[in-house]
């Protein structure tokens, strides 16, 4: 059995997140989601949905066999418990795959790091990003 652990925020599920999660399911048997606490997102505004909402919309998936909501101070701690052989990053989060392999490797975990394929829109206007989808809705609803 080939287990795949995928992470991340996903605030608000779109179309570049199910692309992202079924590339994800396709590197193996199993795929486990870990979803990041909002005190842990740093690296761009904090989600907007509860960290128990991301987590069961993410369960509710088709290729999701398990979803979870990251630790709240050690980010690989998941991880082990999983004991992954893949863990699958979106083709354009943040993360260096370098340090990540290096971070398994001093904890003895065994597997390797790969990044998922990119999704281009399918049609004009079609957006694959919380970010834009939030700034549609700020555009169009805001001053409502």
């Amino acid at each position: 059995m080939r287990r795949v652990v995928a992470q991340g925020t996903f605030d608000i599920i779109h179309p570049g997140h199910v692309h992202y999660l079924s590339d994800a399911a396709s590197m193996g048997d199993e795929l486990h989601v870990i979803v990041a606490r909002r005190e842990n997102v740093t690296h761009k505004e904090p989600p907007i949905l509860p960290n128990r909402q991301r987590r069961d919309v993410v369960a509710a998936l088709e290729m999701v066999d398990e979803a979870r909501v990251g630790h709240p101070n050690d980010i690989f701690a998941p991880i082990e418990e999983i004991d992954p052989d893949v863990i699958a990053l979106g083709y354009d989060q943040h993360h260096d795959d370098a340090a990540i392999e290096n971070e398994l490797e001093s904890r003895g975990i065994d597997c390797v790091v790969r990044r998922a394929s990119p999704r281009d829109p399918h049609y004009e206007g079609e957006l694959l990003s919380t970010g834009d989808i939030v700034d549609r809705i700020l555009e169009q609803r805001g001053d409502e």
